[in-house]
């Protein structure tokens, strides 16, 4: 085991997951679905490295205290350091605790992935997405630096959008993957912004450090946008009303990915992100109003919705949607106690979600589907997953002795007060929490218990890797509740005091004796069975109130993309209109007001006296403007568009000649090169295109394209002589004249600049006439299709013959 002693241990367990998902690939063309195994030890290690958190360790500097104790360690690594911004890494109890589920739910994933997608054609494909998603989570949860935390939280969008449409040829997969892509990737543009207003504000990029500036940031201007878009990119993540739709339409993707992505991992990191700013941003009037408000909403949304359903899996997402809701409702109060419930439901959503995601997925791989109505007695035939269901669904259900009843007994304790949002908060809870009891017991009995119905397939137990998962994580949702002590001990007391911001003691005790909290459960507990037993009746009270209302955010999704493509559609028929001659007008013009407004804004137009004294020109000079004026009425007189580009090439000659006469052979060289080339390939282009001999224009029209050429032509000329009537800087000049030996070893200058200096842009450049030439060269050597002579063609050569005979 590396413990935190050992930053090349961390490093080594945060690169894990990116160096199987690297290899993954091949182990299953090696291995087919048993590479599972060997690739679940990416996520085994990760887990082993963290549980070396939880002891101290004795180093050469002293002992590090556990996470238990306050032990907090930063790993640091430079990576832009001339803009403060590192690739750095917090390990405190909150990203210890995401770090071990990340990792230890992924352990069991891979395995499940194994057994579910067996004889897939692309489940190596599928094992690198899972394993560079879960890579990215980890990054997420332990990142200190909030450039890195954006990297990390874009690569989530990124990878759930590969997973989420891992059925391409699906086009509800390929829809629900690019609706998560957008809402969260949308999401995620307003958390950069809000990060980087508070780094420009605080003057670091360390989340950790701001901790330490509360009082500085609470009591800026800027507090209410950092705080609207902070929770933006939370909202998005973690699937809050009204962008929660799209978490629901994402378990079109493989159970896998729902039982992961949707329950433990993603879904949570909106959650994370506000317990890891509440210290920071939180326990404000806005903070306390909004997170309780949209939470709530959430939950109750979420619960009702789940009932409507009778897909196990889209139960489950509801459930997911209204637990969310919870946990942000909660982690608003900023409240210490009531905290303390939202840190233990954390730890038991994401072990009963996990578990019960899996049993879904099971129920269909091995029964042929996961309809609640066509489902019933499977108990026999599948006893090993009955009980893993039966074991998460009472941790779910809230029931002792579970981790799931201490949460829930947590929550009511610290809501439970006589004022109003108390009371509104404690209603919200106990009504939500009886829906999702009811929910919960309708996915884990159901399928398995009354009368046995028929199936697509012969159901039977499911292998190893398919129950391994949810009787492990059922079973630890019970142990954690067994040994509330311990639990308190080691993992919500730490987790608790990195969401406060403050060292705080955790006494967990799994029973208290009657109070509040309990007689809460009980009115729970009870609701929540009677919605059991009329399950079938809500559900068509619930459809038939949807249906009245007849809309949501998910249509509304659809409605404004459509919105947003009429518009887009709408305003590139208005801008592309199909002329090149329009075209050219407009961005002429754009460059004539470019160069006037300036100039005439800022009064830095030249003055009559420097554009009337020519006396310092030579005759060679003269005569090289003289033919520029030659070329300009040739191409003005010119009968056909082949004699104006060949006139045109004039200019670039006389151009070249300036060059040379100035002292720049080597550019005057190029300009002729250029402008030969220029001249010789449109030449060749013309010659191939059936165009009209002369442009036919009106007089207004030309009178209009010549007052833009001149107008382009006047603020050119008058932006040069502008430039020039002041002193020369040549201080860049001086640079290159002083380093372009020493450092490039070149002696010429012009070449050093080019090559060394500015050698991307020169790369592109050289690209750019690349591309063009192959373009020139297809439409050199198109030949054009012949055409079928009409009837008036072959009756005239019909004529011409019998004349000829």
């Amino acid at each position: 085991m590396i413990g935190p002693d050992s930053p090349a241990g961390f490093y080594l367990a945060l690169a894990a997951p990116f160096i199987a998902a690297a290899i993954a690939p091949f182990a299953h063309k090696w291995l087919g679905h048993r590479a599972a195994w060997l690739l679940a030890l990416a996520p085994a290690f990760i887990v082993l490295h963290f549980l070396g958190y939880m002891v101290p360790t004795e180093t050469a500097d002293g002992i590090l205290p556990s996470v238990a104790e306050g032990g907090r360690y930063l790993f640091a690594l430079p990576w832009v350091p001339s803009l403060g911004i590192g690739a750095d890494f917090y390990v405190d109890g909150l990203a210890h605790t995401f770090a071990l589920l990340i990792s230890g739910i992924g352990f069991f994933i891979v395995l499940y992935a194994g057994g579910y997608l067996k004889g897939h054609e692309h489940l190596g494909r599928f094992f690198s997405f899972i394993l560079l998603f879960m890579g990215s989570m980890l990054g997420v949860v332990l990142a200190d630096d909030v450039i890195t935390l954006f990297v990390y939280w874009e690569l989530t969008s990124i990878t759930s959008f590969l997973l989420i449409g891992f059925n391409h040829k699906a086009e509800r997969s390929r829809r629900a993957a690019i609706q998560a892509l957008i809402v969260t990737a949308g999401g995620g543009l307003a958390l950069l912004a809000g990060l980087l207003l508070m780094a420009a504000y605080t003057g670091t990029f360390s989340l950790s450090e701001m901790a330490t500036m509360t009082p500085l940031i609470k009591g800026s201007v800027l507090y209410v946008p950092i705080l609207l878009l902070v929770l933006g990119g939370a909202f998005t993540k973690s699937a809050q009303f009204p962008f929660h739709f799209w978490l629901p339409n994402a378990m079109e993707a493989p159970t896998p990915v729902s039982a992961y992505l949707h329950s433990a991992t993603m879904v949570k990191a909106g959650v994370y992100l506000l317990m890891r700013l509440n210290p920071t941003l939180g326990d404000t009037v806005l903070w306390s109003t909004i997170l309780p408000i949209f939470g709530c909403v959430t939950l109750l949304v979420g619960a009702l919705l789940a009932l409507r359903q009778t897909d196990l899996k889209l139960m489950l997402a509801y459930t997911t949607v209204a637990s969310l809701g919870l946990l942000v409702a909660l982690t608003g109060t900023s409240d210490e106690a009531i905290i303390k419930g939202a840190a233990l439901y954390l730890v038991a959503h994401a072990l009963f979600k996990a578990a019960l995601f899996m049993v879904a997925g099971t129920i269909d791989h091995e029964a042929g589907t996961r309809d609640l109505t066509k489902l019933g007695g499977l108990r026999a035939a599948m006893p090993i997953t009955a009980a893993a269901a039966l074991l998460a669904a009472l941790s779910m259900g809230g029931l002792p002795p579970f981790i799931g009843f201490l949460a829930k007994e947590y929550m009511y304790k610290g809501a439970a007060y006589p004022d109003l949002q108390s009371i509104l908060l404690t209603t919200s809870l106990v009504l939500s929490n009886a829906m999702m009891f009811a929910a919960g017991f309708a996915v884990a009995l159901r399928p398995f218990y009354g009368e046995k119905k028929e199936t697509p397939k012969s159901a039977h137990e499911g292998p190893l890797m398919l129950w391994a998962g949810p009787v492990t994580l059922a079973t630890l949702s019970l142990i954690g509740g067994v040994l509330a002590a311990t639990t308190g001990d080691i993992i919500i007391q730490p987790l608790l005091s990195a969401i406060l911001g403050e060292d705080v003691s955790v006494h967990l005790h799994l029973w208290e004796g009657f109070n509040i909290a309990v007689a809460l459960s009980l009115v729970t507990i009870a609701i929540g069975t009677t919605l059991y037993l009329l399950l079938d009746r809500v559900r068509g009270v619930i459809a038939g109130v949807l249906d009245f209302i007849g809309w949501g955010p998910d249509k509304g999704f659809d409605q404004a993309l459509a919105g947003l493509v009429s518009i887009c559609y709408g305003l590139t028929r208005r801008i592309q209109f199909g002329r090149m001659e329009g075209y050219m007008t407009i961005t002429f013009a754009l460059v004539a007001v470019t160069f006037i407004v300036p100039l005439t804004i800022y009064g830095e137009w030249p003055s009559l006296a420097e554009l009337a004294d020519i006396s310092d020109a030579t005759f060679y000079e003269l005569a090289v403007v003289f033919i520029a004026l030659v070329g300009i009425a040739a191409v003005l007189t010119a009968s056909n568009r082949l004699t104006a580009i060949v006139s045109l090439g004039i200019q670039g000659f006389a151009v070249a000649l300036i060059f040379m006469l100035f002292g720049a052979p080597d550019l005057s060289f190029t300009q002729f090169m250029v402008e030969t080339l220029s001249v010789v390939i449109l030449a060749l282009v013309m010659t191939r295109m059936a165009l009209f001999k002369r442009d036919h224009r009106s007089f207004w029209q030309s009178m209009m394209d010549g007052a833009i050429a001149i107008a382009c032509g006047v603020g050119l000329t008058g932006l040069l002589l502008s430039v020039l009537s002041h002193p020369f800087d040549g201080r860049l000049s001086e640079f290159f004249a002083e380093h372009s030996y020493p450092i490039a070893q070149g002696r010429n200058i012009v070449n050093v600049i080019i090559v060394d200096y500015r050698g991307l842009d020169t790369l592109g450049e050289i690209g750019v006439v690349l591309i063009a030439g192959l373009a020139i060269l297809a439409l050199v050597r198109l030949k054009p299709k012949p055409t079928k002579p009409s009837k008036a063609d072959e009756a005239a050569q019909q004529v011409t013959r019998e004349a000829a005979e």
